[in-house]
């Protein structure tokens, strides 16, 4: 029951977040008209990606946070901060109304998600692998990223349902506002789930050392290099996660010339893969280690995304589209399964969630935060819907060189 809670909580947690990501191209013209859509569409994704200037502050205030009072504590307070952010999107009148205030209440919303956000992968991360019985942290920690990719199905469904249901019309206008709407209205769940945590043994049994400033220092100082390594193995990740998983329906729409419907409808096959395969991969690094499956799935990534886009520029489908998001999935289901463990190993408990929530949320805004925005550019730039794979590549480069600098530490106690 202690592990469903927070998967489930992590689950709706991110499910508003990737929202935006997916209507992006519908936002952009209730927030952000501007008589060009292409320039709307990078205003809404600039948008997006300003959330993510707030999730490193996010990361260090719940990370330490959940450091000296608790995982627990931490995570139900990133939940009541995350809705009242979906509260402002989902209720924010639209430019026509309001004017320039429009555009501001959106990126207050997304500032808010951020800040929340970034206290999220950390604490359920440090959460789930605390509370992991021997030789299964792999496994444990791997549900971390099911509960991502559950909410990213949950949007994506939503975006069926709503494309489905609505004409074009009335999604521009105000049917936008529904996946949000169900968001905020499945908030008190997230709440209430998460009270029911138990909090962690480690946590309870490790000692306080100091304040937080005495703490961040001691990341800084005795473990920067396990913060560089994290850093730069998550920037892989992020890149991909962000460009493949939340921006796919938006470029199968604007680069592939296909529906939102038919775009969402894409998606979810290798989501349901994703979910599927990320809590076996965990499991399997159990067994042979984090190390490996890393290494092994940024090498596929960076040897198959030229090829498939590629690919799916030649007569672009449905079905193309379908299995091209099916392939990638296998090859993200490795990262996943492996990265959350991976990551959380390399910090003793007194400290684990603010080392990882800094390694993590600083590679994230950087790297993740605006990928959408960055590749919408690349593409325009570059005049050619390829763009994608060159960003997904350089990712895949930097995370092979952040697995090489991680340690091992399958079969060890955390401290």
């Amino acid at each position: 029951m202690q592990i469903a809670a927070a998967v489930i909580g992590n689950a709706l947690e991110w499910y508003d977040f990737v929202v935006y990501g997916f209507f992006a191209s519908v936002l952009a013209q209730a927030f952000f008209p501007s008589g060009d859509d292409t320039a709307a569409l990078l205003l809404a994704l600039a948008s997006f990606g300003a959330g993510f200037f707030t999730r490193p502050l996010g990361g260090l205030f719940f990370g330490f946070y959940a450091d000296r009072k608790g995982r627990k504590a931490a995570l139900q307070l990133i939940m009541f901060v995350m809705t009242a952010a979906v509260a402002v999107i989902a209720f924010a009148p639209t430019y026509a109304t309001i004017g320039v205030y429009a555009p501001l209440l959106v990126v207050i919303g997304r500032l808010l998600q951020g800040f929340a956000t970034g206290g999220e992968f950390a604490s359920s991360t440090a959460y789930l692998i605390e509370v992991a019985p021997a030789g299964r942290r792999g496994l444990y920690g791997s549900l971390q990223m099911v509960g991502q990719g559950v909410s990213i199905l949950l949007g994506t469904l939503a975006g069926i349902v709503v494309a489905s249901v609505f004409s074009a019309e009335a999604l521009n206008e105000w049917a936008w506002r529904l996946p949000f709407v169900a968001g905020l209205l499945i908030g008190p769940v997230g709440v209430y789930i998460r009270r029911s945590l138990d909090e962690t043994h480690a946590f309870e049994t490790s000692p306080r050392i100091g304040g937080a400033m005495k703490a961040f220092l001691d990341l800084v100082r005795r473990r920067g290099d396990r913060l560089l390594a994290c850093f730069a193995t998550t920037t892989g990740a992020t890149i991909s996660f962000y460009v493949i998983l939340v921006y796919m329906p938006t470029y199968g729409k604007t680069a592939l010339g296909l529906s939102l419907k038919e775009s969402f409808v894409a998606e979810a096959p290798g989501l349901l893969l994703l979910i599927a395969l990320t809590p076996l991969i965990g499991a399997l690094s159990d067994k042979i280690g984090r190390r490996p499956l890393l290494l092994a799935s940024y090498g596929m990534l960076l040897l198959c995304v030229y090829p498939l886009f590629a690919w799916l520029q030649v007569a672009p489908s449905l079905a193309k589209l379908t299995i091209a998001q099916t392939a990638f999935c296998f090859i993200l289901s490795g990262l996943f399964g492996a990265l959350s463990t991976a990551l959380a190993e390399q910090f003793p408990t007194h400290i684990r969630t603010s080392g990882l929530a800094i390694a993590y949320n600083v590679a994230v805004m950087i790297f993740g935060g605006f990928a959408p925005f960055i590749v919408a550019w690349l593409i325009g730039v570059l005049a050619t819907p390829v763009a994608p794979a060159f960003y997904l590549m350089f990712g895949a480069a930097i995370g092979l060189v952040g697995v090489a600098g991680l340690r091992e530490r399958r079969g060890e106690r955390l401290d």
